[in-house]
C-alpha cells in the first residue's frame, strides 16, 4: 500500500524560509513527485526521476524542489516567503505505473 506523508509546514514570516519534506512507503517505483497548493491541480513545483524540474511562475526564484531517492522523499525549500504562500500545501506522486497518490496535505501560514 502507498502513503504519502507531508511534513514540516507551519507559520513563517514574511521573507522567512520553511521546508517541507514529503517521504513515500510502499514503492520505490517513482516516477514523479510534486508540490500543489491550495487546491489539488494547482502545482508549485514538480521533479522527475531525471531530475528535471519545473515551478510555477509564482514561486520561481523562491522555492527550490529537490529529492532524495534512497529515502524516497522530496523536499521543497521556499525561501523569502510572501503571505500570498499561505495555503495547504500536498505532495502528489505519480508511480511508474501511472497511477497517482496525494499526501493529506500541510498547513502553511505567512503572517508578522
Amino acid at each position: 500500500q502507498v502513503q504519502v506523508e507531508e511534513s514540516g509546514g507551519g507559520l513563517g514570516q514574511p521573507g522567512g524560509s520553511l521546508r517541507l519534506s514529503c517521504v513515500v512507503t510502499g514503492s520505490r517505483l517513482i516516477e514523479t513527485m510534486g508540490w500543489y497548493r491550495r487546491a489539488p491541480g494547482n502545482m508549485v513545483a514538480s521533479i522527475t526521476t531525471g531530475e528535471r524540474t519545473n515551478y510555477a511562475d509564482s514561486v520561481k526564484g523562491r522555492f527550490t524542489i529537490s529529492r532524495d531517492a534512497a529515502k524516497n522523499t522530496v523536499y521543497l525549500q521556499m525561501d523569502n516567503l510572501q503571505p500570498e504562500d499561505t495555503a495547504v500545501y500536498f505532495c502528489r506522486v505519480r508511480l511508474e505505473n501511472l497511477k497517482v497518490y496525494w499526501g493529506q496535505g500541510t498547513q502553511v501560514t505567512v503572517s508578522s
